[in-house]
């Protein structure tokens, strides 16, 4: 099965669904604030990215089928110095000029040519853990405009407590921009992206000594089709996202069942 036509077709797909997401968050610009908009577009962006996030995920997957990467080396252990402790006591220590080079070289590899303060664009390629409920008990959230109050009667005077969000509130999109830049960042890299992911298929196996699965064999994160079948009728409310997303899910769960070993 070389399913190389239908990843591309569904990278096409997924493009275009990352530019109307660039559309969709430049409707800000009318906002108070350059970064913010309005809560009711920032849900609605969002409920249309976290889908679009694990499909990529998942054509990445299925683009690393049969690429081999070499065993990550063994790390030595660093040489045990005094310089823990003499900063631990408050004591100033020197670098020399080579450890200097060094931090400068590992700073370059992480993006530190970027200007300092400013986030990498790192396309997540795992699927996020489940959160499980300790015990049989969901955790519950109290928003702040709902907690409890608590004052003395006499002494002192209950807490004023804010207003409940509303969909016209403005909130940042700092965050959600970044997620869009870093999925359009690996669309645009696909063969890139499935290298970047063998090799930490490779060094988790080997920290962990055992297979390791990637993404959830269930229903993806953000999806709403459990499984892919163009034949089958479409349920309702089933969006495009849904099906790129289901059909990109089956070619993952594809290639990590059956990988390619010639």
């Amino acid at each position: 099965m070389d399913g190389s036509l239908a990843i591309e077709e569904n990278r096409q797909a997924l493009k275009r669904i990352v530019a109307m997401l660039v559309d969709m968050a430049g409707l800000g610009e009318e906002a108070p604030d350059s970064s913010a908009i309005p809560r009711l577009l920032w849900r609605a962006i969002l409920a249309l990215l976290r889908p679009a996030e694990s499909a990529a995920r998942r054509l990445i997957i299925a683009t690393a089928r049969g690429l081999v990467v070499p065993p990550p080396a063994p790390r030595q252990p660093k040489p045990q110095t005094m310089e823990p402790l003499l900063r631990k006591l408050g004591i100033a220590v020197m670098m020399p000029p080579a450890g200097l080079s060094a931090v400068a070289q590992r700073a370059k590899a992480d993006g530190g040519g970027a200007e300092p303060g400013t986030p990498r664009l790192t396309f997540p390629l795992f699927d996020p853990p489940r959160r499980l409920a300790l015990y049989g008990q969901h955790r519950h959230h109290v928003p702040a405009y709902a907690a409890p109050r608590i004052w003395c009667p006499g002494l002192t005077e209950p807490a004023r407590l804010p207003p409940p969000p509303s969909p016209d509130d403005y909130v940042s999109a700092a965050h959600l921009t970044r997620r869009i830049a870093a999925l359009s960042k690996a669309l645009d890299d696909l063969p890139g992206q499935a290298r970047r992911f063998a090799r930490l298929m490779a060094a988790r196996e080997a920290a962990l000594e055992r297979t390791v699965f990637p993404i959830r064999r269930t229903r993806p994160p953000g999806g709403r089709l459990i499984r892919y079948d163009p034949a089958a009728p479409l349920p309702p409310r089933t969006r495009e996202i849904d099906e790129i997303l289901a059909h990109a899910h089956s070619l993952a769960l594809y290639a990590l069942e059956n990988p390619d070993t010639s």
